[in-house]
């Protein structure tokens, strides 16, 4: 059990991140290179939505950090083009979902939030956004928000 006067984070491995970066350079120099080659269009298309995607993951992985943070007074969420601080008297539900899809159960974590100007939001993170499994991240937010 972890000390309710602290706060504790969880993010994206950095290992994960590094190699995003790693993959996302090596499919913009392969990219290049077929550009300098004069392939095939659909070859230089795949390969630059590739590099496309894994550049978003990248970016999104380093300024995403830490992805939930939590504290005595509230969590902070960040996503790569937001983040969103709340107290405790906003979150609305913290529960764990179990999906079962080709033989494989997953596990996500759902936070039900309300936004200072009185909106909804629904923010659900997985085990590789979290670098932690749901299940343990859900019961140390219910023992920050237990007293509140």
């Amino acid at each position: 059990m972890r000390d309710q006067d602290s706060a504790v984070s969880w993010s994206t491995p950095a290992g994960l991140v590094a190699m995003a970066w790693v993959l996302a350079i090596a499919a913009a120099a392969w990219l290049v290179l077929l550009l300098l080659t004069g392939a095939d269009r659909p070859g230089q298309l795949i390969t630059a939505l590739a590099a496309a995607g894994l550049g978003t993951a990248a970016v999104s992985g380093t300024k995403a950090r830490p992805r939930l943070a939590a504290d005595p007074d509230g969590l902070v969420v960040r996503r790569l083009s937001w983040t969103l601080d709340v107290g405790w008297g906003q979150v609305n539900n913290v529960r764990v979902l179990r999906q079962r899809r080709f033989g494989r159960e997953s596990t996500l974590l759902e936070l039900e939030l309300r936004q200072p100007d009185g909106a909804e939001r629904l923010v659900i993170l997985g085990r590789l956004e979290l670098g932690e499994d749901p299940d343990e991240v859900a019961e140390v937010l219910e023992t920050y928000r237990a007293p509140h």
